[in-house]
């Protein structure tokens, strides 16, 4: 593929307030300036006018994002119940929450927060029956709450905390050290993390990291040369011993973890979101074993038990299974099924108690099943609410641990449970200020396009009249085998309240029902996705839930794409679009920093000319065409080194300069803010007051609910 471009000209646009009384007067966008810049892939000509967007470093983009936000938040302030939904999200945000604890070196840990508090706090204490202490506060950190706990690790012997702060949504991480008795952080700092755990050993942890970028590459450049390193305590990260690397494969990625009894370190090698290799190093002889070395396949070990690695994959095992392996003779002749595969997708398994517990989905909701430490299956776990359900960390020495059951309408009931008697007893319950029990949770199964089922949950009040004019709120994701399970949302309760419906869409491209489920949204089939999409609206339409004067449809990153496609694909079904921090460039998506790891799930432009025709057919900013859309706020963050935000800046610039209708297309650039990990609930609450007020006011809604 030759590719031909155009230096860039000098950059001028002009930045036109909206100074009208009514939000749904004519809106006079930024004039986005247009360069020539074009592409050749296998012969065919592509412009790419908005190139420049993709500095975020120059000047003339930081004007763009200040004149955009200008537009975008004039317009938003003139929307009359703004301020109510703000003050409803903040009184129901408001109330005091916990996660479940886990017990790590004689000390119990879990986090708190009092309501408004912008990050949660991490305590500590030596009995159940003690006042919590505090460990370590984040919102210590900044001054507006932006810096956010990353990872949180404890020592074996309960002496050392270990920790990683993200600033700003980044994905980089830097690691600190807290000696946990004197409440003192040492002198250890560890840089340029990313996608990193951090695993104890001796008096020191594993981790990895990549070399320093360069300034102008931070938060954009691609990310190579990853490698794995030893730390130990009160040295600088110069003296840091490397463990692993792979100059010949400068793309690859390693992550390292240690198996409890500490005899073997495992090293996932990762080329894309899809399938890893797999190693694993003797801790006493430094023997390095290569038991995987292709990338076909999911491998994650489990634990080391009885001389075997016990490891999960989906290994002639869509929806997954438990293997042994004899790290000494791994050959995958010699493997042996330790816990077969069942009907339910096995999603996560913790070794507590003498006990295995595994969670399986089925209908994207969760089952518990406890097998014995042989892998023989003994019992469900005793509580069998519908929702999601999570938790179960602990040792094999431990007799009890602690698990959450959380559903679409109800925050993380924490319970804790008697392993060797399998009896769970209630620990903790919410006390939000929301009545649950005037909610219901359906699951229907709709027909998508080629005639496929997929499921869908649907949330609202016991009794509402469905008359087709429902305020309703669709959701999905649908890639890179991530499941959407029931999970409870402050945010969505304004759309409950106000006489709304709440959708999610399990669409393929997701786990839910394992590897096949997932492969069915990849490359060449990735427009099932889409249709799975369209389907579920047509679905909310049909059965009188809504109409498309009052359908609003939202996704976040892969989903964002989801909603940028579908929005042009099929305009008439909506009333508003919110593409959050999406992948909306699909023929440069693998240019910046981790992106090329997608190309699993999506192909790439360079691969082929039938998949680069593929992607330019569905890509969000190349599919944009004359004619109707629905409003739209495209949602991104300046410090998004995930998604990068040239990504949605040049989606905006697209679609406002092609849709000529009344509908306003705007763009909500958040600063100090990534991908959507850590932020701020103080943002957080500000951003959905702007979404939710944006949907209602052009649903034609006339007041809401205080």
């Amino acid at each position: 593929m030759k590719k031909r471009c155009f230096l860039l000209p000098a950059i001028a646009f002009l930045a036109i307030s909206c100074n009208t009384t009514n939000p749904k007067e004519k809106i006079m966008y930024p004039e986005t300036a247009k360069v020539d810049t074009v592409d050749v892939y296998f012969g065919h000509n592509v412009a790419d006018p908005y190139r420049w967007l993709e500095d975020d470093n120059s000047v003339e983009t930081k004007a763009w994002v200040e004149a955009q936000n200008e537009v975008t938040q004039n317009y938003l302030a003139k929307i009359p119940y703004r301020s109510d939904i703000q003050a409803r999200l903040t009184k129901l945000w408001d109330y005091p929450r916990n996660s479940a604890p886990y017990k790590k070196g004689g000390y119990y840990f879990l986090f708190k927060n009092n309501g408004l508090q912008n990050q949660s706090v991490a305590y500590y204490m030596k009995s159940l029956q003690d006042e919590p202490q505090v460990l370590l506060d984040p919102n210590l950190l900044s001054d507006d709450g932006t810096v956010s706990l990353s990872q949180f690790v404890v020592s074996e012997d309960g002496k050392y905390l270990a920790y990683g702060v993200s600033r700003g949504g980044s994905d980089w991480n830097e690691f600190y050290v807290k000696d946990i008795e004197s409440g003192k952080v040492l002198d250890d700092h560890i840089q340029w993390v990313k996608f990193s755990g951090i695993s104890w050993y001796k008096d020191g942890f594993f981790y990895s990291s990549y070399p320093v970028p360069n300034d102008e590459d931070v938060l954009k450049g691609v990310n190579e040369n990853n490698k794995i390193y030893y730390h130990k305590l009160g040295d600088k990260q110069s003296k840091d011993k490397l463990i692993y690397e792979d100059t010949k494969n400068p793309q690859w990625g390693f992550h390292a973890g240690l198996t409890e009894d500490l005899k073997y370190l495992g090293i996932s090698v990762t080329e894309s979101t899809s399938g890893n290799a797999l190693y694993v190093k003797d801790m006493t002889t430094s023997k390095l074993i290569r038991i995987i070395e292709d990338f076909d396949t999911d491998y994650s070990i489990v634990d080391h038990i009885n001389g075997k690695l016990l490891v999960m994959t989906n290994f002639n095992a869509p929806k997954y299974k438990i293997i042994a392996i004899d790290p000494n003779n791994c050959a995958p002749e010699n493997w042996v099924d330790f816990i077969p595969e069942s009907e339910g997708v096995l999603s996560s398994v913790s070794l507590v108690g003498g006990k295995i517990i595994a969670s399986y989905m089925e209908d994207a909701h969760s089952k518990i099943r406890i097998f014995d430490i042989d892998g023989k299956s003994l019992y469900d776990l005793d509580n069998q609410e519908l929702g999601t359900i999570g938790g179960f960390s602990g040792k094999m020495q431990d007799t009890e641990t602690f698990y959450t059951v959380t559903s679409f309408t109800t925050p993380s009931t924490i319970y804790k449970y008697d392993v060797v008697n399998n009896k769970s007893e209630l620990f903790e319950s919410s006390k939000i200020d929301f009545d649950a029990s005037k909610y219901e949770t359906t699951q229907v199964f709709y027909t998508s396009k080629d005639g496929t089922k997929v499921p869908m949950f649907i949330v609202h009040k016991k009794g509402l009249k469905l008359d087709g004019k429902r305020p309703t709120l669709l959701y999905g994701y649908g890639g890179f085998n991530v499941s959407l399970t029931p999970s409870f949302s402050v945010t969505r309760l304004i759309w409950l309240e106000n006489d709304g419906v709440f959708a999610l869409a399990n669409l393929r491209g997701g786990g839910e029902y394992g590897e096949e489920w997932h492969k069915a949204g990849t490359l060449m089939q990735k427009q099932n996705v889409f249709d799975d999409f369209i389907a579920a609206a047509e679905y909310l339409v049909e059965n009188k839930y809504t109409n498309n004067t009052r359908l609003a449809i939202q996704g976040g990153s892969n989903g964002g794409l989801l909603v940028g496609a579908v929005a042009n694909q099929r305009p008439d079904l909506f009333a508003a679009a919110l593409p959050a921090v999406g992948v909306m460039d699909m023929l440069r998506y693998h240019k910046f920093t981790i992106g090329r790891y997608w190309a699993t799930d999506y192909g790439t432009s360079a691969d082929s000319e039938e998949m680069f025709t593929y992607l330019m057919n569905y890509s969000p900013v190349h599919s944009i065409k004359p004619g109707a859309y629905p409003a739209t706020m495209v949602t991104t963050a300046d410090h998004d080194d995930r998604v990068v935000p040239a990504h949605s800046f040049k989606y905006a610039a697209a679609l406002q300069a092609t849709y000529k209708g009344d509908n306003p297309v705007l763009i909500r650039i958040a600063t100090k803010a990534g991908h959507g990990a850590g932020k701020p609930t103080s943002m957080v609450i500000q951003e959905y007051a702007d979404l939710w007020s944006f949907c209602f006011y052009n649903m034609n809604i006339k007041s809401v609910n205080k």
